[in-house]
């Protein structure tokens, strides 16, 4: 059975929009009205902690980068062949916002059992007015109005996702009011993301080579220890906590021996900063496959050449490994100047928000 929440007279106009988007042409200020309302319905019975079954893909960061994005779906597989559980960060510093988190959106309403889309610190109307969405509105529909429209939306966007009950997915991390999950469940979420408490921690959070708790150069949320994980975990009966929200130069990185992984996925972060990006497959047996995507600039054509190449970790018993290195051409475009870049090496941590 086709899985929808619209009558299948509303498909072919819905998969018309999918594919105006894949070619990244932007829906009418109308057109996103209707699809956001009925993507509020679908987000609105959703849980805080919403349950999510294997086989899937897990993504970390996009930040409107919709080239990297629709890569990533050719490399991965397209929605619904393949499900996803996207963990926030769609819009802000990449130049296509508003492609990228109205495809995401799109897909959640097409096929709303497979896709789970979190929401992250920047799914924020705060934030989305400093970092590039709202000005992107502006210049793509000439008033605030789609801003205003995704914002709302955003407030409904689940928190966290479990994935057979044993991997804990989330934006950010770790938060010193929160010791189950039900504390989780009984959130009231449907508001802005507030400026402190552990709704805020969830999508501001980072892990730490430091144990205990700890204060973040962010501004908002903790740093937490390896021992702050081992003891979540062992409450909440998990085997794994996998998080975005920090740029990390492999394109995913191991931390507390492998209780917590950090995905993010988008290549050549504000295109500049050299990193590879990373997917997560969790296939039905539990086992889980990272791959890896790398982005070798060049300053004198467009084009970049993407490396993907597949890794296995073995904390989950996997039945089926990946053994093919793929090698794609990708379209990339000359970054624009940016004032107040960190400076990039290997696995620094995203601390500009």
């Amino acid at each position: 059975m086709m899985e929808s929440s619209v009558g299948s007279n509303s498909h072919g106009n819905l998969d018309e929009q999918i594919s105006q988007l894949m070619q990244c042409k932007p829906l009418s200020e109308q057109e996103v009205r209707v699809l956001c309302d009925k993507a509020k319905e679908i987000l609105m019975e959703e849980s805080n902690v919403q349950p999510v079954k294997s086989p899937v893909t897990i993504c970390g960061d996009i930040h409107g980068q919709f080239h990297d994005l629709a890569e990533l779906f050719r490399i991965g597989g397209k929605c619904p062949d393949t499900n996803y559980l996207f963990m926030g960060d769609y819009v802000d510093r990449g130049y296509y916002s508003v492609e990228t988190v109205t495809l995401l959106v799109a897909l959640k309403v097409r096929y709303p059992q497979r896709i789970t889309i979190l929401r992250g610190n920047h799914e924020s109307r705060q934030i989305t007015q400093v970092y590039g969405f709202y000005d992107e509105c502006l210049r793509k529909y000439g008033n605030a109005n789609v801003w205003k429209i995704f914002t709302d939306l955003f407030d409904y966007f689940p928190l966290t996702a479990l994935v057979e009950s044993e991997i804990f997915c989330l934006h950010g991390g770790l938060s010193p009011s929160i010791e189950t999950l039900d504390n989780i469940r009984n959130f009231d979420r449907v508001q802005e993301v507030p400026h402190e408490g552990p709704m805020c921690d969830l999508l501001w959070s980072d892990p730490d080579d430091r144990c205990g708790w700890g204060i973040s150069p962010r501004g908002a949320g903790y740093t937490f220890g390896q021992d702050i994980s081992e003891q979540f975990n062992h409450m909440n009966n998990l085997k794994l906590i996998a998080r975005a929200h920090q740029l990390v130069m492999e394109g995913y990185n191991w931390g507390h021996e492998q209780k917590v992984v950090t995905i993010f996925s988008a290549p050549n972060y504000c295109y500049r900063c050299g990193n590879m990006a990373s997917i997560l497959e969790v296939d039905d047996c539990k086992g889980h496959t990272f791959i890896q995507v790398s982005c070798s600039l060049s300053h004198t054509h467009p084009l970049c050449l993407l490396n993907i190449f597949i890794v296995n970790d073995g904390i989950f018993p996997c039945t089926s490994i990946y053994k093919h290195l793929r090698t794609i051409l990708f379209l990339q475009f000359e970054p624009a100047p940016r004032r107040g870049e960190p400076d990039v090496t290997r696995r620094t941590p995203d601390y500009f928000l």
